[in-house]
């Protein structure tokens, strides 16, 4: 395939264990191009993010540049970054960072995500798997770019689909917790989006033996092996799993293997204060409740279900491709 055929993605991201997954998962896709990592808080500070996001790019040979993006929400007070998941250093604490040799692109990751899309219209994928606090401000600043992407696709958000709800309150996520307000803004904006929840990704797991394997194939199972001993240790002792939650690499997926999801259609709106605050909420199509919150927004694409194993095995069959 021609590079002029290829998607390009705006890889939108807050490394981060699964983060580091997600983006070795792109690597590997030779129908995919990284136009771009744009960086922002969450799983640890921007700063921090963005040094990773520097690091990974530079140990694995992805020339792509690293944009700095925002350091808080929208809204609300900045959430603790959450070192009992990620590390203090955002991968694991496994002390595999060196050196930076690299530093940051010049600008803003807003600025720069909008100039990508309005560069080419028609073929940018936003893949966003971090607080949607960059994509929100894209927007206010120029709110013509929800008509120039090809599709925005989203880690985040809880469902209820299959009984799973949130991770950080009953029921909210973590990436939409951060900055519920962004979110909102980004499910009401008149763009594709399709958003695969942590109801459908806490179901999609790589096992100790499949991280076993993969470190056994080449540097980069081995890499992401050592990042996430203590992250799989955290879902062993508090939800009982033989592995970690492949979350943001069930949303890079859909980037090329759409026909694993089961999607439903409907509005969404996310809740933006009060004890539901970060709370997802999709009103389906052909559901009629009279005057609400949902009326005059698109419709948006929410995984409900999907082919787990089947994720599993393309994570599995991008990392060996890589070792």
């Amino acid at each position: 395939m021609a590079d002029t055929e290829k998607t390009l993605v705006i890889f939108d991201t807050d490394p981060g264990i699964d983060d580091a997954m997600a983006l070795l998962f792109l690597k590997a896709q030779p129908d995919l191009e990284l136009a771009a990592i744009t960086t922002v808080f969450g799983n640890a500070e921007t700063d921090i993010t963005t040094r990773n996001a520097l690091y990974l790019t530079e140990r694995f040979g992805l020339d792509v540049p690293v944009y700095a993006g925002a350091t808080r929400p929208l809204a609300i007070k900045r959430l603790p970054a959450p070192t009992f998941v990620h590390g203090h250093d955002g991968l694991g604490d496994a002390g595999v960072l060196d050196d930076v040799a690299r530093a940051p692109a010049e600008g803003e990751a807003a600025d720069h995500i909008i100039a990508i899309v309005r560069a080419n219209p028609g073929r940018v994928v936003i893949l966003a798997v971090a607080p949607l606090t960059n994509l929100a401000i894209a927007l206010e600043r120029d709110p013509g770019i929800a008509e120039q992407v090809k599709g925005v696709v989203i880690m985040g958000g809880a469902f209820a689909w299959g009984g799973k709800r949130g991770n950080v309150t009953p029921v909210a996520e973590a990436n939409v917790h951060n900055d519920p307000h962004a979110a909102d803004k980004v499910f009401t904006a008149a763009w594709p989006v399709t958003a695969i929840g942590l109801d459908v990704t806490s179901h999609i797991v790589a096992s100790h033996a499949d991280a076993v394997d993969l470190a056994e194939g080449g540097a980069a199972g081995r890499f992401l092996h050592d990042i996430s001993r203590g992250y799989e240790a955290l879902y062993r002792r508090t939800q009982h799993v033989d592995g970690c939650c492949l979350h943001d690499v069930a949303a890079a997926a859909y980037l090329v293997a759409p026909e694993l999801f089961t999607l439903r259609s409907g509005a969404v709106r996310v809740v933006t204060d009060g004890i539901a605050i970060g709370q997802t909420i999709q009103k389906l199509d052909g559901h009629v409740y009279g005057p609400n919150a949902w009326e005059g927004h698109p419709s948006k694409l929410v995984a409900a279900d999907a082919d787990f194993a089947g994720v599993v095995d393309l994570y599995k069959a991008a990392i060996r491709s890589l070792g």
